[in-house]
Parts: structure tokens; sequence; C-alpha cells
């Protein structure tokens, strides 16, 4: 028990003595993590190729190019480039799913991971059209994003995950270094919104407005994808 407090991120902790924790096992995070590495696994059969299956590109939100697939927008988070690119950001999601989830409780969580993701993707098909990504990066930043926020809110010492953003986002930046820093800031700043309508809407009496606002980001994400076909 000691040992696994002191994992635990200080805003984290913080949080837990100032909301009840909904439920003590993180089990979306599992799911997430199993289905990912049983994708990737799966992804080595001879013929099934199922990256090029589940990338994305903005080409595919494009109706004149004949090749509508937008639900590429969403596919991308399943599909890795490598063990470590997939070890690296299921080791990421568990660390803090197993600590976020409980506070946030499943739905919610799944919510929070899924629109990350999806802002990821939109990021790209803004900043870097037709670029080919895939990963679950953009999504590993939307927690982390939420974690600043929530931490934030709460009064708690961000400046360890601080420092952990921090020097992702430069590292993405770099030469040499195959990242999409597009995925990573477009999933970092939708999961500190999302992150901001956890904190604002935690009364049992706001929940209707709370889903209400995570579907209007979903819905200005979806907006926002018209434009790459507008300008491209």
């Amino acid at each position: 028990m000691k040992a696994q407090r002191a994992d635990t991120p200080k805003a984290v902790r913080r949080a837990r003595s100032s909301v009840r924790a909904i439920s003590g096992r993180p089990l979306v995070t599992y799911w997430i993590i199993g289905v990912t590495v049983a994708l990737f696994v799966l992804d080595y059969i001879p013929g099934l190729n199922l990256t090029s299956l589940f990338w994305f590109n903005s080409g595919y939100l494009d109706p004149a190019l004949g090749n509508f697939q937008p639900w590429r927008l969403l596919t991308d988070m399943l599909a890795h480039d490598g063990l470590w690119h997939v070890g690296l950001n299921m080791l990421a999601v568990w660390m803090i799913g197993r600590s976020l989830e409980p506070l946030l409780g499943h739905i919610r969580f799944l919510l929070l991971y899924v629109l990350s993701g999806l802002a990821g993707s939109v990021a790209v098909a803004l900043l870097a059209p037709g670029t080919f990504v895939i990963g679950a990066s953009g999504a590993v930043f939307g927690l982390l994003g939420a974690l600043l926020v929530i931490g934030r809110h709460i009064g708690a010492n961000i400046t360890g995950i601080l420092i952990i953003v921090g020097i992702n986002l430069v590292i993405g930046f770099l030469p040499g270094f195959a990242i999409s820093w597009q995925a990573h800031v477009g999933g970092l700043a939708a999961g500190a919104l999302a992150g901001l309508i956890f904190a604002r809407t935690r009364r049992a009496d706001q929940r209707g407005l709370q889903y209400g606002l995570l579907a209007g980001l979903a819905a200005v994400l979806l907006a926002l994808c018209a434009v790459p076909a507008l300008i491209g």
C-alpha cells in the first residue's frame, strides 16, 4: 500500500481526498490496454495488415477523393508502429488510468480518452494535412491535460506533471523523431478542456450539463474536420 501510494501523483492523491472515488478498479484502462495490445499482436499475422486499415490521413475526410472513411479519426488510436511505440503509450495509459479512472468513473474516463484521441487526429488534419499517423499519443496527452487541470483546480502540486508534459512536447519538435507533435497538442488541449468541464460540473445535479458540454466539445471537433477540405 505504501509503495502504491508513493507511485500515485500528488495531484490525484489530493483529488481523492476531496472527491469520492467512484470505482477502485480501472476496468476501462485495462480494456484499452488489452484491446490495443491484442490488435498490435494480430497485426503480425501475414496479410492482415491492420495498420493500413486503422491509420489516419486527412484525405479520408474528403468525400471528393472517393475514399471517405471518417471512422479513421478514432481507429488510428488502436494501431502502433513498433513495440516501443505501443509499449510506452500503454505504460502511460496504465500509470495515469489507474489513478484518474477511479476518480472520474468508467464512462467519463472513456469519454476523455476518446475525445482526446479524436482531437489529436483533428489537429493532424488541420496542421499537417496529408500526413499518415497512428498511435494513442493524442489520447495519452489528453489524460495528462485533464490531470493537470483537475490537479490545478483542487490546488495540488502539478509541477511534476508539467515537467513530463513539457519534455514530451519538446521531443515532438526535435529532428530525427518521427513523432506527431500536432496530435500531442490537439489531445492535450481537448483533455484540458474536458478536465475543466469535469472540475466545474462535479455536483450530481450538474450531470446533464457535464455531458452536454462534452457533447458540444465533440461537435466542435467534428465540425473542424471540414476545415482541411476547405483549405486543402
